[in-house]
């Protein structure tokens, strides 16, 4: 019987193979960068994390000024760092849930997800190249908002409640912070990589984010303390705390890895699905 030779690979083939992993961190940083939605919800986290943290640490003095103390102001009298850490991220978090969701999902609902796995055969590099990218990116904003939301806020507290990056755990708390929403991103990613779908995978990340991770800490007994300190969030959280909790199972870094556990077993879940299943 005569041998069949193999088709010979064609131009399109050759070129696909000689894409270096250098090529591929260019081509996500242009694809993420080229979205409108990025720039937009990046303006938004920002807006929304700044200006809330200095209205809501801005309006509880003033009723501390007025002798008009609450729960609220309670909290920043016993935590002042969580507290102005927490007021404006504890809302800005979701603009980094819905871009992590939007830079996998949108080119899946753009159909240029074909295009780029035309480019590159071998697709797990493409998710690492993208994990890589939009985890830079939101670092590097996300430091900058959480320093630009701890100076705010420690200005407007500084009469009542001195802090400083040189007290203990501070400066951990607000790096922590920034680590926290670039892992926050990449969980989202992760969970927009197995869905697919944008409306279904905000929903869900949200879902787990602000419902079903908390609700956890309703559960009895010591084994329901345990699995919930063991929730994505719940421990990923700890890292932006200056301060242990009374109770607290995990330490911040434990915590915070915990947390990348959790998205790296859901980023190799996506990887898994993206090489078996079609665009």
């Amino acid at each position: 019987m005569t041998a069949v030779a193999p088709p010979a690979p064609t131009p399109a083939i050759d070129a696909a193979r000689r894409v270096g992993f250098s090529h591929l961190l260019a081509a996500e940083w242009t694809k993420i960068r080229s979205l409108r939605s990025t720039v937009w919800t990046l303006v938004i986290f920002a807006v929304v994390s700044l200006g809330l943290t200095g209205l809501l640490t801005w309006l509880t003095i003033r009723a501390l000024n007025s002798g008009r103390a609450d729960g609220r102001s309670s909290g920043i009298a016993t935590d002042p760092v969580n507290f102005i850490l927490g007021t404006g991220l504890g809302l800005g978090q979701l603009a980094i849930c819905v871009l992590g969701v939007l830079v996998i999902t949108s080119e899946y609902s753009s159909g240029t997800i074909r295009a780029s796995l035309l480019a590159t055969p071998r697709r797990y590099p493409m998710l690492i190249a993208k994990g890589l990218v939009f985890g830079a990116l939101v670092f590097v904003i996300g430091e900058a908002v959480s320093f630009g939301s701890f100076f705010i806020g420690a200005a407007i507290v500084n009469s009542h409640f001195p802090v400083a990056l040189s007290q203990p755990g501070v400066t951990r708390a607000v790096i922590g912070s920034g680590l926290y929403l670039t892992v926050l991103g990449l969980f989202a990613l992760a969970i927009g990589s197995l869905i697919r779908h944008t409306a279904g995978a905000v929903t869900t990340v949200i879902g787990l984010v602000l419902v079903i991770f908390n609700l956890t800490g309703l559960l009895p007994y010591s084994w329901g303390a345990h699995i919930h300190a063991y929730m994505p969030t719940v421990a990923g959280v700890l890292i932006t705390q200056d301060k242990e909790q009374a109770g607290q199972l995990l330490s911040p870094w434990q915590g915070f890895g915990v947390f990348c556990a959790w998205t790296a077993l859901l980023l190799i879940a996506g990887a898994y699905l993206l090489k078996h299943r079609d665009a």
